[in-house]
């Protein structure tokens, strides 16, 4: 019998930590941008080996985070082990190496003026070892100087945590030579190894040397790197997508063939988790078109055997628990994220959890070293989500702490898997969400919201950005239209950029639909979307000027040529070419070409740090559109990414984009 705690558990007396566990003392109005548009307040939730206590993060002012630390003894108070402000470097995420030290993870968009680079921003990305008290901060990278030609960007990765050695793990390292002359150190090594790494003095025991070509390595969990992945380069050293695998039988240090995988079409087998008791390798291979999970033996025999797959959607990810990263389960999405669970003692876990928590979502988040504590987020359509320790020994269940404060107590709208016809008769499978207390819309002002990638899908679950127009009274559809990812190749088409007839074609059949049932006003339509989502909501228009009566695009892709333009310095400068097309076709694609079509009211928002697309995209398309007669704003967001992670930044976006619609649909603020 699972017992249940639903108290805010031991971090009630926490000021900063505790505001889920308060009520609101004012009746003040509800801002709904404010609190739809504020980043989660807790993040990244750990526990220590030990399971004595946990580190998660939280926001701070524009795109900063602070890590904390907090034993789970009563009394203890939270203690600061990590700090970044945003500017640029944020918090990734962090985990625990030792009972009393953190890895973390901090990424930043900078400009590399040492190597007078012309790609733009760069992404960096390092990880930093920090005691649980923010004592003693190391940084892992492998050593760089000024005789170091280039710069490694993301040059670090843990491949392996190793729970019995105290504060010391497995790195993959990028390597560049030092080219000092006249140095006694100087080294020739380049490319990625691997390395023993002690977190706490930085001593390092070469354990793989830099290999050239090597992408990535696979540890077993118990610290012996078994699988290489090497990539092949292309004309003037691009990628082409093109990866070979190669693995060590055990006891041996000798490299075999395992597979080839390309990434382009994702033929071959993918390697991605390495089981040492059973010593085979877990990876992605494509059964009837649709991603599934096999193994392959790592004996010498490379036995293979089919794990699991599924006939409607693609396979997503492995569930893995403990410090070894145990392989327990593999998830999926139909209408809503789903798993399968390999072992009998995760089965019964999950629904002793799930009869505890009914009409939740579980994610397996982490667990102590023993398995006998576990962490899980559960959460739903109308619960964004809190955190629940498992005590498997004394079978108890405790609420830790809610992700969104601002929500608590808010009613929030609940999300229908739902399937509307295409215009040649194709279900296209969506997700509608009605104003929270709408049970029979009819009338109402309404809201297509393609996702971005395109290689991406919407799932079931809750939705910051289509809750928050929900709640502003709007009818929202989701769409996965065919160019959409998860539901295997037929489906996936070319991908949404080269298949855009089809995937904008089914966008649009969502507006229809919502009309013809009369669900839409249809003078009170919209669509709104965010970088492939934008691209759609723009490209819209080249298909049906007139359905949509506003347009609202976050971070668009307005331009396929100047989107390919955009990677030509980086080295997958092939794939995205190919992933685009070219001629008319990409001509056809871009809304740029279609300026002239344009009736309805447009508004743009775009950060200027965006390099997954240029804010020169935006900057362009509103020239155009003013150029052609039509109305359009263009919103920019200093120093902000795509991801606009910024509370500020999200919460003005929110209100500017409700008071467009309302303006343009002539509603009442």
């Amino acid at each position: 019998m699972l017992r249940v705690h639903l108290s805010c558990g031991v971090l009630c007396g926490l000021a900063l930590v505790a505001t889920p566990c308060l009520q609101a003392a004012s009746a003040k109005p509800f801002d709904a941008a404010a609190a739809f548009g504020a980043r989660p307040d807790i993040s990244s939730l750990r526990l220590s080996p030990d399971g004595s206590s946990i580190a998660f993060v939280t926001p701070i002012q524009g795109q900063g985070s602070v890590v904390y630390t907090q034993g789970l003894a009563p009394g203890a108070k939270a203690k600061v082990a990590f700090y970044a402000d945003g500017k640029p470097y944020r918090v990734r995420g962090c985990n625990w190496v030792a009972n009393d030290r953190l890895v973390c993870a901090v990424y930043g968009l900078v400009n590399d003026h040492k190597n007078n680079n012309i790609a733009g921003l760069l992404p960096i990305t390092r990880l930093m070892a920090v005691n649980a008290d923010g004592t003693k901060p190391q940084q892992l990278s492998a050593e760089q100087s000024q005789y170091t030609p280039g710069l490694a960007l993301q040059d670090t990765a843990i491949i392996d945590w190793l729970p019995e050695q105290d504060g010391s793990v497995l790195m993959a390292r990028t390597y560049l030579p030092n080219v000092h002359p006249e140095s006694l150190t100087s080294s020739d090594a380049s490319g990625l190894g691997v390395d023993l790494v002690d977190t706490r003095t930085l001593a390092v025991k070469h354990v793989i040397s830099p290999r050239p070509d090597a992408m990535e390595y696979l540890s077993d969990g118990r610290g012996t790197v078994r699988i290489v992945g090497e990539g092949h380069r292309g004309p003037g050293g691009r990628d082409s997508g093109v990866l070979s695998f190669f693995y060590r039988k055990p006891d041996s240090l000798d490299w075999h063939e395992l597979s080839t995988y390309n990434q382009t079409d994702h033929s071959g087998f993918r390697p991605v988790a390495v089981d040492h008791d059973l010593d085979i390798v877990y990876g992605w291979k494509k059964l009837d078109g649709r991603v599934a999970l096999y193994s392959l033996s790592l004996d010498g025999s490379l036995h293979e055997q089919l794990v699991y797959s599924r006939p409607d959607v693609d396979l997503d990810s492995l569930i893995r628990i403990g410090r070894r990263n145990r392989v327990v389960g593999v998830s999926y999405v139909t209408d809503l994220p789903r798993g399968e669970y390999f072992s009998d003692d995760i089965k019964q876990m999950l629904t002793a959890v799930h009869g505890a928590l009914p009409q939740k979502q579980l994610t397996v988040v982490d667990s102590n070293a023993d398995e006998s504590k576990v962490l899980f987020f559960a959460g739903s359509d109308t619960d964004p989500g809190a955190y629940y320790m498992l005590d498997r020994q004394s079978h108890s269940l405790r609420k830790f702490l809610g992700t969104r404060a601002a929500l608590e107590g808010v009613r929030l709208a609940s999300v229908k898997a739902i399937n509307y016809p295409a215009a040649d008769g194709v279900m296209i499978p969506a997700y509608l969400t009605l104003p929270p207390g709408v049970d029979s819309p009819h009338g109402l002002p309404a809201i297509v919201m393609p996702h971005g990638g395109p290689s991406a899908r919407d799932e079931g679950g809750f939705d910051w950005l289509a809750q928050f127009y929900a709640a502003r009274g709007y009818v929202v559809l989701q769409p996965n239209f065919r160019g959409s990812a998860g539901y295997g190749d037929t489906w996936y088409l070319q991908n949404g950029f080269k298949s855009w007839e089809t995937a904008i074609g089914d966008i649009v059949a969502g507006g229809h639909w919502l009309v013809s049932q009369g669900i839409a006003d249809p003078a009170k339509l919209g669509i709104v979307g965010w970088s492939y989502g934008g691209y759609a909501a723009l490209q819209s228009v080249n298909v049906d000027p007139g359905i949509f009566k506003a347009i609202v695009a976050i971070a668009p892709v307005t331009d396929l040529a100047a989107l390919k333009s955009e990677h030509g310095f980086w080295s997958d400068y092939f794939l995205v070419g190919d992933f685009i097309g070219s001629g008319q076709t990409m001509r056809d694609g871009s809304p740029i070409s279609h300026a002239d079509k344009f009736k309805q009211p447009v508004l743009l928002f775009h950060g200027t740090a965006d390099r997954n697309v240029s804010v020169e995209e935006s900057r362009r398309m509103a020239a155009a559109l003013k150029a052609a007669g039509a109305k359009c704003d263009l919103v920019t967001f200093e120093d902000r990414d795509h991801q606009l992670e910024d509370s500020a930044v999200r919460t003005d976006m929110l209100r500017q984009s409700d008071a467009f619609f309302r303006r343009s649909f002539g509603m009442s603020p």
